[in-house]
Order: structure tokens, then sequence, then C-alpha cells
């Protein structure tokens, strides 16, 4: 008997059977969402805004079975968290690497959106390299890399899969930003990174070095020097921050730190992580036509931090 399906409708239908089972219906104090089951002793991926302030709250799965879960840690200026079922879980998830995504390209986003347990939607990759804000406190950040979709997503698909054509999940779904159009916290190594820390210590421990940075492109000059191509003006030094200590000025030309070639927001970002604090961190500036080489000392971001 031939196959009713077509070549997409089998790759979407493939992935929904292979992940439904194992994102989760989430439910703490007043907020709800979707979690991700991604590792075999129970701990699911998860948006920090959908549990909020929770300590515990209630996860349910597809096949019937539902039980507590406990909060491991959480991150809101990543929007990630990790939680714990207190009960047992499906397999597992495999997690992909959103790095290697194009524009274009297959995403599926399975979740349970509105209070309908189960959803899944299909689209395609709309954007990548997206910024969105995120806060604690007084402390914002940028999440980087962000994965821009036109797969429909609703309140509820938050901390939900977006996975490619092969059911790896290459981001965790986290906002709407319009009609048409939804974003996804990236899968990749900086977001491994804070997955680790959160089930190692229940927090992200930051680096704080008080610039206020925007890409600009580099001088022919420049970049025949470099061989860079682009780098981060400085737009404002915080006061009192290490950045301002170490001489660094409005107007600069960020080239590197830490000996790293910075070139984008998140260069200099993927440096300010707990192992930067403290530590003597190199940089390398262009100011009026020439190369000044400062040492700054990054503290401990806090919530009263920017």
């Amino acid at each position: 008997m031939a196959d009713p399906l077509d070549a997409y409708s089998r790759v979407v239908s493939s992935v929904a059977a292979e992940l439904l089972p194992k994102v989760a219906s989430v439910r703490a104090g007043q907020g709800s969402g979707s979690a991700v089951v991604f590792t075999a002793d129970g701990f699911l991926l998860t948006n920090a805004h959908v549990i909020g302030n929770s300590r515990a709250g209630t996860v349910a799965f597809a096949d019937g079975s539902s039980g507590d879960f406990t909060v491991v840690g959480r991150d809101p200026l990543s929007d990630l968290a990790v939680i714990r079922a207190q009960t047992a879980t499906p397999a597992t998830a495999t997690l992909g690497d959103s790095d290697e995504l194009v524009v274009g390209q297959l995403v599926v986003a399975v979740g349970n959106p509105l209070g309908l347990a189960g959803s899944v939607t299909a689209g395609v990759v709309s954007g990548l390299g997206r910024s969105l804000p995120a806060r604690s406190g007084s402390a914002v950040r940028l999440i980087e890399d962000v994965i821009q979709t036109d797969a429909a997503l609703n309140p509820g698909n938050s901390g939900g899969a977006l996975a490619d054509s092969q059911a790896r999940v290459v981001g965790i779904n986290t906002a709407v930003a319009g009609v048409g159009v939804g974003l996804a916290v990236p899968m990749n190594a900086t977001t491994r990174s804070i997955i680790a820390a959160l089930i190692r210590d229940g927090r992200v421990r930051r680096a704080f070095l008080g610039l206020v940075t925007s890409p600009a492109p580099l001088p022919e000059s420049l970049r025949q020097r470099t061989g860079q191509a682009g780098a981060l003006r400085v737009v404002e030094v915080v006061p009192g921050s290490p950045a301002q200590r170490a001489g660094l000025r409005s107007g600069d030309l960020v080239l590197s730190a830490g000996r790293h070639p910075v070139g984008d927001a998140q260069s200099l970002q993927r440096l300010m992580f707990a192992d930067a604090i403290g530590q003597p961190l190199p940089i390398t500036v262009h100011r009026n036509g020439a190369l000044v080489d400062v040492i700054a000392e990054p503290v401990e971001l806090t919530g009263s931090g920017v």
C-alpha cells in the first residue's frame, strides 16, 4: 500500500512521534509551560520565566503519568532553568547544535500551548543571530544567537522543544514576538555550559566588566592589520566598573579580549562567566589611531549590576 504522506509530512510526523513523549507539561505557582527531558535521571530543561520564583511544581507526560518536580537551578539572564522530576520520566530527547542551523531549514515546535497538551507545529528557521533582552533585578543581558521561526508558538509553548528534522532539540522556545515570529534560546556550547552550571551550582555565576558596546566595522587599514572585519565600539563605560578602572573610554574600539578577537557582543559575553571573575583580562582597543593595551579584572555580576 502506498504511503499516504508526502515527504514533508513524514518528517514532521516522525519528529512529533519521537519528541511528544519527552516534552512535559509544567505547572509552577501561577505559571505553566513545557519542559524537555534531557537526562535519564529525571532532569528537564525549561524557561526560567515558566517556573518564576517557584521551588517546586508538577509535570505531566503524554503517556498520562504525572508527578512533582523540584527546581534545580534557574538563570533569568539566559531564560533557562533545570528542574528534576520526582517520578519516572520517559527516554531523553537528543540535544542538537543550533550553530549548524541555516535560514530556511525545517524546524518543529513541540509543547503545550494554551493548555492543549502535546501540540506540534512546523515551520522554518526565519532568522539567526537575533538578540533578546533578559533581565534579573536591574541586571540586563542580551541572549545572543536567538533563533527566529515562523512555527506557530503560543503561551504554554515556552520551555518546549524546537527540533530539526532528525528530532534533535536545537532550541528551547521562549517568546512570541508577533504573528508568525517565534523565538527560541539556542542549544549551543554556551547553553550547555549554562545547563552544567545550573545542575552543579543551581545558578550561573557571571563576570561583570562594565561596558555597553555596539558592533562596528573596522576601517580597511585595521582589517589588513588585524585580519578582523569587525569589533565592538564602546558606547558607555559604567562608572566605578572594572572597565573604567582599567582605563577604557567611550569611543574605544575593542579588538580583542583575553587574547581572543572580539567581533560581536557574544564573543565578549562568552568570556564573562565564572572563570573570569577576579582574573586579569587583557583587552586591546583602537583609540585615536593607535592600539592600546589595558588589563581589566572583572568582578562577579550581582542583581544590582548592569
